[in-house]
């Protein structure tokens, strides 16, 4: 690929790390970077090595780690006010983590620095030269991020375009505009950025934040009158409502507006390395998000369905497989036999729209819709209705029977399930038990461990979602329950459903159709690959 225009700066493991719900092993950062660097990322700010041990060892072990394309970041502050850049604790640690480059953080607007930092305007922009001419000195490249810029700006224009000169006249080969607050909107930016271009003659970049969901709008903004370096993070995390998400962006740049910053293989991997990373941040990725999500390209209403078989061009603005997703046509009350048929051919492609089964297909799954199941999130069980109906399944194991235990212990307030469960594969028993925070964890947990002696493989797969609805209240504790589970292998996310008047009932049921749809799928794999 050749060398791009605009570069894509990561901070998932920094800004990121300061999301809600979110922390980082030194084992998960490293698995992060290695999956940035085979993405293309040309940046990945890795973190701040005075701010804690953890990222201080990061930046010793990351050394050791070989990268094909991207450049670590350590990130810190310009010196404290009334010091020595010499003598600055934070900025000797930035030096230690042995980065080409750097990034320094610095105040752009009036009220940050009198009201927050307590300092006069003076002295910060002599914190902005000293640190960044200290550090390019050390042979460090650094990269000033422009704190508050945008509300800078428009507090006090003079100054706030003052700190970005400060810092080009001291060495900087790039500086970022922050819009760190995330309040300013997309013609404010567009505005903004166009007159800091026409004043500098060094690279400008875009930080932006989602506090009114403007942040991926509010960078294509930046980009489009200019700027060459875009930060942000993989699927959007970040502190209060995220950070611009480079999932998002990153296709948008290539495939709407022409920017080569990514091969077209590396763009085929997004889907699985935005889920990738959403599995190590330990969240589930949101099914509307653009591009990568599982109803990215889902499709529900008939006339959609029909359109869509037709020319997919009728109502999807890119070929999902360009950014490794999938087209989906969801199973529900108003599919007809069109959209059963697309769901049939995708198992069995030589199967003909005119075929009995295929209508016996459609009366099953409307059959099962009167009893409460409900499709549309559940393409696992789908599939297996297909099979079983039209003959093509095997069970890949016998239950012969399970017991669920509650017990509460004398003087403990903690409840114990635990389940025992005995199986059949192939004529070999297995009998097995677990604990489980919960009945069905507990069942979850045995089922499992009992599958593992005949299928390792089960090893890889954990629960990601699960969902319980009542379906007819008015029959308190003897309603009908449906019991939606989402579940990962880490390569791929399935959905199944199960319903019973007996919530354990209906969570086996969802919890026997992911084991048996994943087992179904690894052998299609497997014979895929031999031919």
């Amino acid at each position: 690929m050749s060398e791009h225009a605009v570069k894509i700066f990561d901070s998932t493991l920094r800004d990121g790390a300061q999301g809600q719900g979110i922390s980082f092993s030194l084992e998960d950062k490293i698995k992060i970077v290695k999956i940035l660097d085979e993405a293309q990322v040309d940046y990945i700010e890795a973190g701040n090595p005075g701010s804690n041990p953890k990222d201080m060892e990061f930046f010793k072990q990351i050394k050791n780690v070989k990268l094909n394309y991207s450049n670590i970041v350590a990130f810190g502050s310009t010196r404290r006010q009334k010091s020595k850049v010499e003598d600055d604790k934070n900025l000797k640690n930035l030096l230690l983590a042995g980065t080409d480059v750097v990034v320094i953080f610095g105040k752009s607007c009036d009220i940050q620095v009198t009201d927050i930092l307590k300092t006069s305007l003076e002295e910060n922009l002599n914190m902005i030269k000293d640190t960044i001419a200290y550090l390019c000195k050390e042979g460090k490249k650094v990269i000033f991020d422009a704190e508050h810029f945008y509300d800078g700006y428009k507090s006090n224009k003079d100054y706030a375009i003052s700190t970005l000169k400060f810092a080009q006249e001291s060495g900087a080969e790039v500086v970022t505009l922050c819009d760190t607050n995330g309040g300013t909107l997309p013609e404010e930016i567009k505005n903004i950025t166009e007159d800091v271009m026409n004043q500098l003659v060094i690279d400008v970049g875009v930080h932006t934040h989602n506090d009114m969901g403007m942040a991926v709008a509010n960078t294509i903004m930046a980009v489009n009158v200019g700027a060459k370096h875009v930060q942000g993070t993989f699927i959007g995390i970040g502190e209060r409502c995220g950070n611009a998400n480079l999932s998002t962006i990153i296709p948008i740049l290539k495939l709407k507006l022409g920017h080569d910053i990514i091969d077209d293989k590396q763009l085929a991997n997004l889907t699985k390395i935005s889920r990738y990373i959403a599995e190590i941040c330990n969240i589930t990725l949101q099914d509307q998000s653009p591009f990568v999500g599982n109803s990215s390209f889902a499709h529900k209403g008939g006339m959609h369905i029909d359109a869509v078989t037709k020319s997919p061009k009728s109502y999807e603005h890119i070929n999902p497989e360009v950014v490794g997703n999938r087209r989906r046509f969801l199973v529900s009350e108003v599919s007809g036999k069109s959209t059963i048929f697309q769901e049939v051919k995708k198992i069995f492609p030589s199967i003909s729209k005119d075929n009995n089964e295929v209508q016996k297909i459609t009366d099953k799954l409307k059959e099962l819709e009167y009893e409460g199941y409900q499709f549309e999130g559940a393409e696992g069980t789908v599939e297996l209705v297909i099979r079983k109906t039209i003959g093509k399944y095997k069970p890949f194991f016998k239950l012969n029977h399970f017991k669920i235990i509650g017990e509460q212990p004398y003087n403990s307030e903690k409840f114990i399930s635990t389940a025992v469960i005995n199986i059949t594969v192939d004529g070999k028993n297995e009998m097995t038990a677990a604990e489980g925070e919960g009945p069905v964890n507990a069942l979850d947990k045995a089922i499992r461990k009992a599958l593992e002696v005949f299928y390792p493989e089960l090893k890889a797969v954990r629960l990601v979602d699960y969902k319980v609805r009542v379906l007819d209240s008015e029959s308190a504790t003897e309603a009908k329950v449906r019991v939606l589970i989402e579940s990962t292998d880490g390569i791929e996310n399935w959905s199944t459903v199960g319903v019973s008047r007996d919530v354990i009932q209906a969570s086996w049921i969802a919890l026997v159709d992911s084991i048996e749809y994943k087992l179904i799928k690894d052998i299609e794999r497997k014979v895929k690959a031999y031919f």
